[in-house]
């Protein structure tokens, strides 16, 4: 029986980057979380893999009803014992197909991907949620995402400063060094602090991209008016803010199940009784959507709790694909 022979194109990370500047990855993901909150999304709950003794494996699908290559599946591991091994923390790889057919379209890579269109979310939630007028920005990690959060700040505000902080000083002054090379909008104000509270005492948005198990900073040291984008965190049992901040915060998310289910930074403070579940103001589509509104004092602490979704990969990686099939990036395989 004859059967059309299938191409697949392959995508590495300067491929993406090229394909889709992060402006173009915010609106992209601007409309995915409008359709996971209007119901024209499928995202089954994410599989994960435990392995001993603290790494994770995550399947991610999902759907994206309307979109030409609008169905997929992430899978990425995160390993934090790579380090020592000379190796990325985490490793991925996001397949993408056709919606109305099942057929296959693409395999990009996730690393790179997961990092551009989880800093393409903090970009859109700081222009929803944080106040016209920031200037400072305040990041907290330095590994893999921190520098598609940076970017994805300075596309929506004009910050003059960003300083940061790291448990690995190296690290941190490695990623400033390379963040100043990078031009407008990113400011060439860009400083390693000694403290998280120095990178947070003053700030207009703050970043958390750490893996750390608990709080990286202290509530007193967030300023009335303050942004917080929350995305480092993704289980249940750990969190990088204080229940202090989450409880005087109007907290958005990405994802009302999502963040029930996985994210320690309601979770805990929903345990300890210093929440309830309606704490949550919104999800971030539907601030998109007009449903609930974004800030509505500038005095008040807005926090964006993200553990990420499929429906940003097959977003931001399908149109990614589709622009790489314009401009003739990557390569393609027959099957």
């Amino acid at each position: 029986m004859f059967q059309p022979r299938l191409k697949v194109r392959l995508l590495g990370a300067a491929d993406i980057r090229r394909a889709v500047p992060m402006r173009r990855a915010i609106e992209a993901t601007r409309e995915a979380f409008a359709a996971l909150s209007a119901g024209n999304a499928r995202v089954p709950p994410r599989i994960p893999v435990e392995l001993p003794p603290d790494a994770i494996t995550l399947f991610m699908p999902a759907y994206l009803a309307g979109h030409p290559a609008g169905l997929g599946v992430k899978v990425v591991s995160v390993f934090p014992g790579n380090r020592e091994r000379g190796l990325p923390l985490i490793h991925a790889l996001v397949v993408l197909a056709e919606g109305a057919t099942g057929r296959p379209l693409g395999v990009l890579e996730g690393a790179f991907l997961t990092a551009w269109r989880t800093g393409a979310a903090t970009g859109l939630a700081t222009d929803l949620l944080a106040r016209r007028d920031a200037r400072v920005l305040a990041l907290i990690g330095a590994g893999a995402q921190a520098e598609a959060q940076v970017l994805g700040v300075c596309e929506v505000r004009p910050i003059e400063q960003v300083r940061i902080f790291s448990r690995t000083r190296e690290r941190a002054e490695a990623l400033a060094g390379h963040l100043r090379t990078i031009g407008m909008p990113v400011p060439p104000a860009v400083r390693v602090v000694d403290s998280a509270a120095e990178a947070v005492r003053g700030a207009d948005v703050v970043v958390t991209a750490t893996t750390s198990l608990v709080p990286v900073f202290a509530d007193e040291d967030l300023q009335p008016g303050a942004h917080v984008n929350a995305i480092g965190a993704f289980t249940p049992e750990t969190r990088e803010l204080e229940t202090a901040t989450v409880r005087r915060a109007k907290v958005v998310v990405d994802s009302r199940v999502a963040a029930l289910a996985e994210a320690g930074d309601i979770l805990i403070p929903l345990r300890e009784g210093a929440i309830a579940e309606g704490h949550i103001h919104a999800e971030i589509g539907e601030i998109i959507l007009g449903r609930r509104p974004g800030r509505t004092d500038p005095q008040e602490v807005t926090v964006f709790k993200s553990v990420g979704n499929a429906v940003q990969d097959v977003a931001v990686g399908g149109l990614a694909l589709l622009e790489a099939e314009r401009l003739g990036l990557g390569f393609e395989i027959e099957l």
